[in-house]
């Protein structure tokens, strides 16, 4: 097979080495946004500590039992009752601001134009942006739950999870159900991603594809609650998002999560391709 370079490129030109993962990266992570999304994230543990040292502990019995009602049993407990409160919207938030800002961002700041006149082929440009957008956003669902294990075991001790239904979970076992979970999260936060990936293609305002994806996340869960919808809702992600729990059993149950990740696969796949479709073919004038 011939090595030689496309017509018309300059000699020595590679596609395959324009816009090296690590130099997007490396740009990615100086930028403020990234640095706040990391501060805020690490800060919320020590927020909710606070709030039970204030507050006293939580009061089990009253209504809904919920992984709250034993967060200060131990460290698992705690990192369990952080992701509870923080997977239906300030999981999202970070994973639409690393998506929907990477390409919009580009075309805000008029560099977008320039940057494919290095020149870097589109395809390789969005799947530069988006692997490191989606590694980001990765970093931040796992950051979370692992300061606050370490937080909530020096708050509260290092033990077995202790269930809300009664029960408990040893701690090695415990541990490897909270890293499916992430892993659950984070595949179920790929319709977000897919979403403000997309509008970040498709629009030059990057507030506009971030609150855009954030917005229709919030609109699928609302639709979720439509009772009325009946089987319909099994085809929404939102249906899926707390299937997790069911991994914090004595038995683990997979069912659930395995429709919600093939659901959330599936759209996300449907949402990356309309990205590549129309920044293949856009106009790029900003």
């Amino acid at each position: 097979m011939s090595t030689l370079p496309p017509v018309g490129s300059a000699p020595g030109y590679r596609a395959r080495n324009t816009l090296p993962l690590r130099v997007e990266a490396v740009r990615q992570l100086k930028r403020r946004r990234t640095l706040i999304t990391a501060a805020v994230l690490a800060a919320l543990p020590f927020v909710l500590i606070a709030a039970f040292a204030i507050g006293g502990d939580p009061e089990r019995g009253r209504g809904r039992i919920t992984l709250i009602d034993t967060a200060t049993a131990s460290g698992l407990n705690f990192a369990t009752a952080c992701l509870f409160v923080s997977a239906g919207f300030v999981l999202v938030v970070p994973v639409a601001l690393f998506a929907g800002d990477t390409v919009a961002s580009e075309a805000n700041w008029s560099s977008l134009r320039y940057l494919l006149a290095a020149p870097v082929p589109r395809a390789r440009l969005l799947l530069s942006k988006l692997v490191v957008a989606l590694v980001f956003s990765a970093a931040a669902m796992v950051l979370l739950p692992l300061v606050a294990l370490v937080a909530g075991s020096v708050a509260y001790g290092w033990g077995d999870l202790i269930l809300p239904t009664g029960g408990s979970l040893p701690a090695g076992t415990a541990a490897a159900r909270i890293a499916l979970v992430v892993g659950y999260l984070f595949v179920g936060q790929l319709v977000t991603a897919g979403l403000a990936f997309w509008l970040s293609t498709v629009t030059d305002a990057p507030l506009g594809a971030v609150g855009g994806a954030v917005g229709l996340t919030i609109v699928g869960n609302v639709l979720d609650a439509v009772t009325a919808l009946g089987d319909w809702r099994e085809l929404l992600p939102a249906h899926w998002q707390f299937a997790w729990i069911n991994a914090l059993q004595p038995e683990l149950e997979r069912g659930a999560m395995i429709k919600g990740a093939a659901v959330s696969v599936a759209f996300a796949l449907v949402l990356f391709a309309l990205a590549f479709r129309h920044f293949r073919n856009k106009d790029v004038v900003s």
